[in-house]
């Protein structure tokens, strides 16, 4: 079964960058589509961005221009490039492949 872990999070002002990793284990990332979702306190778990096998990617609107998934296959690994970061933004980041879930790290946006 895969392992995912998700790594990266942490707290950033406003504007800034920030690049999740998920690494992968017990299987490879690069045949099997991967999501990005984030949970907000007091909101329902919604979904952020996807890249599937071919390499194709599609993006939740909110983030749109400001996030890229992308892959490195060699060391089974999708990333999240976060830019222009906005305190809305703050949430803990999941990633999700074949209903495996990693444990989240959390982003804070904020001053």
């Amino acid at each position: 079964q895969v392992q995912l872990v998700e790594s990266g999070g942490g707290l950033v002002q406003p504007g800034g960058s920030r690049r999740l990793s998920c690494a992968a284990s017990g299987s490879i990332l690069s045949i099997k589509p991967v999501y990005w979702y984030r949970e907000a306190p007091g909101k329902q778990r919604e979904w952020v961005a996807v890249i599937v096998g071919s390499g194709s990617t599609n993006y939740a609107a909110f983030v749109k221009g400001r996030f890229t998934i992308s892959r490195d296959s060699a060391k089974n690994t999708v990333y999240l490039q976060m830019n222009s970061l906005k305190p809305e933004d703050t949430a803990v980041y999941y990633c999700t492949t074949q209903n495996q879930w990693g444990q989240g790290t959390q982003v804070t946006v904020s001053s």
